[in-house]
């Protein structure tokens, strides 16, 4: 297979920094785009670095330019502290975003779009009780995100649905779980759970404290 032209949007944070590392490492060429960047990392993790709002159609436009394969990891998010005091401001700037990547990468006719979902789009009303049965794909329907984070989320999901189906654009998704691990944040209000438990032992003075 030939080398691929990838574009990972929100590189840098934990996740696309990672995967940014991997696919450089197996020989691809790959452009990385993020509105600040947090060092999660060594940088070079890339082989192209671009520093823009992606809230911007134009700067969409030119991020996947040339491009085969769109990850896309871009998002104003956090942990559950954060996305459920945080509503309006991130459902307005991912709306932006995923809506931008996706007509960008039909007028640039890139491949392969990938899109992180989350797991906040299942139904309250199917976790409410610790015998809680694995969750299936289509356990998300009828909707009932406990947050407004979920929703967009949910929204960004039917929307790439739309975009397969008018425009044949090969979309890829995956609703992640908590994702933590070396090198990621573990403070600041936007770490995850695992993570800021982690913490909260380690700099607990006594267990009374946890």
């Amino acid at each position: 297979m030939r080398e691929k032209r990838i574009l990972v949007t929100g590189a840098g944070g934990f996740i696309g920094s990672h995967l940014a590392r991997k696919l450089c490492t197996q020989g691809n060429f790959v452009r990385v785009v993020d509105i600040k960047w947090d060092g999660y990392i060594e940088e070079p993790y890339y082989s192209e670095k671009l520093t823009l709002d992606l809230r911007v159609y134009e700067n969409c436009l030119r991020v996947t330019k040339d491009i085969d394969w769109v990850f896309n990891l871009a998002a104003n998010m956090g942990g559950i502290g954060f996305i459920t005091q945080v509503g309006a401001e991130v459902m307005y700037d991912n709306v932006l975003i995923n809506s931008y990547i996706a007509k960008s990468c039909v007028e640039n006719k890139v491949e392969r779009l990938f899109f992180s979902s989350s797991a906040c789009i299942y139904p309250t009303y199917k976790q409410e009780t610790p015998e809680v049965k694995p969750l299936k794909e289509e356990d998300a329907y009828p909707a009932d995100p406990d947050n407004y984070y979920g929703w967009e989320k949910l929204y960004t999901e039917k929307m790439l649905e739309a975009f397969k189906k008018d425009y044949g654009l090969d979309i890829r998704i995956a609703r992640y779980h908590n994702i933590y691990g070396p090198e990621g944040t573990y403070k600041g209000g936007r770490e995850k759970s695992p993570a800021a438990l982690c913490r909260k032992v380690a700099e607990a003075s006594n267990p009374g404290e946890i």
